[in-house]
């Protein structure tokens, strides 16, 4: 069982109207700028929970999809190619001071899933305001990826090589984010921004997805009857994943402290559940090549660093206590073995073997699907 963690997703957003904005010169562009102002307010909608359609109707106009996370999937795949192309048009005409006044007066205001004040303000939800198409761009695309994310996970008990696959999408997004969208950002901004616009928190992002899809994979692995001793490396690469955004989260940290307490539990309780799940898998391997003191060393210090890190969140807590719980009960069989059996000296500190990872999965790159539009302003 997967931890979860849909805070990424939880992003909302005030209405723009784009043709408000910018001057259309001809009554085609006006026509897709006021396209372009419809299909962002059906994403509003749905992540704001203010729309009154009726389930009937959504799944009408979605297709036949049925998923609401493919249905906002199928909305964000509308906008974006759409924000892509008025972006476009407009950097050409970035020397224009219309344009750069209209730019500069667009106040488009996004809410923070990942940040502490976005949670425990008063007043309710904190919005950013946002004065770049560039970092509206950024928002979208974060919200893209953590819908992938929540897609896969509701995919999971059905088909794991599909979910995995999601998981894989969201990390590529997260990466074309950090790398195509953050980084061109030119001069570099100034302005306060929700950490969903950071490279950083993109970065650790896509490491997530990452190991999550490394768990999902795993997941297929042990139902097909893999050896424990590649179990347990697969398992410690996931820690490993874990353990790469937890630096960067650190480093994040010093700079910015508004940082949600979720997030940084999600990480740190997924890298000790997999180091734990590793270190099982382990035992079983030196239990099975007759070491089977080793093997109660590694399970008695994997109980041990378990019981410090168990989570406060108790969906968390649950996963936890049933995967200590099947640890606990293997150590007491070995123990009982030894005991009556083999009479092995128990392993402990030092002479403990160190756990090697493995990582098996790679992003799938993502594309932009930019629809080449003219536009005219009046300038």
């Amino acid at each position: 069982m997967m931890l979860r963690f849909g805070d990424p997703a939880k992003l909302k957003t005030k209405r723009v109207v784009f043709e408000e904005i910018f001057i259309a010169l001809d009554s085609g562009t006006l026509e897709q700028l006021k396209e372009l102002s419809s299909r962002r307010r059906a994403v509003e909608e749905s992540i704001n929970e203010s729309s009154f359609m009726t389930e009937v109707i959504a799944r009408e106009m979605a297709g036949g999809l049925t998923s609401r996370y493919e249905q906002d999937l199928q909305k964000l795949e509308q906008y974006l190619p759409l924000l892509e192309n008025l972006m476009i048009h407009v950097q050409s005409l970035s020397n224009n001071q219309i344009i750069v006044r209209w730019t500069s007066g667009l106040k488009i205001r996004w809410t923070s899933a990942l940040s502490a004040s976005s949670i425990f303000n008063l007043r309710g939800a904190k919005f950013y305001n946002i004065d770049s198409l560039h970092l509206e761009l950024g928002m979208n695309l974060f919200l893209y990826g953590a819908i992938l994310r929540e897609r896969a996970l509701e995919v999971l008990t059905e088909d794991l090589v599909q979910s995995a696959t999601l998981y894989r999408k969201a990390a590529g997004v997260y990466h074309y984010l950090v790398n195509e969208v953050l980084q061109s950002l030119q001069p570099p901004f100034t302005q306060e921004r929700p950490p969903e616009c950071t490279s950083s928190v993109c970065s650790i992002m896509s490491l997530i997805c990452l190991a999550e899809a490394q768990a999902v994979t795993t997941r297929k692995a042990e139902e097909k009857g893999t050896t424990h001793s590649l179990l347990a490396k697969l398992h410690y690469g996931i820690a490993e994943l874990f353990d790469e955004a937890g630096s960067i989260l650190h480093s994040v940290k010093k700079d910015c402290k508004d940082i949600s307490a979720r997030f940084v539990g999600f990480i740190s309780s997924c890298r000790a559940l997999h180091e734990l799940r590793s270190q099982k898998h382990l035992a079983e391997d030196l239990k099975g090549a007759g070491q089977l003191g080793v093997a109660i060393g590694v399970l008695r210090y994997g109980l041990a660093n378990a019981k410090a890190k168990m989570p406060g969140e108790e969906s968390w807590c649950l996963v936890f206590r049933q995967e200590m719980d099947a640890v606990c009960e293997m150590l007491r069989k070995f123990e009982h073995e030894n005991e009556f059996v083999w009479r092995n000296k128990i392993t402990t500190g030092d002479e403990l073997p160190l756990l090697q990872g493995t990582r098996i999965v790679s992003l799938i790159p993502y594309s932009t699907q930019r629809w080449e539009r003219e536009l005219a302003f009046r300038i």
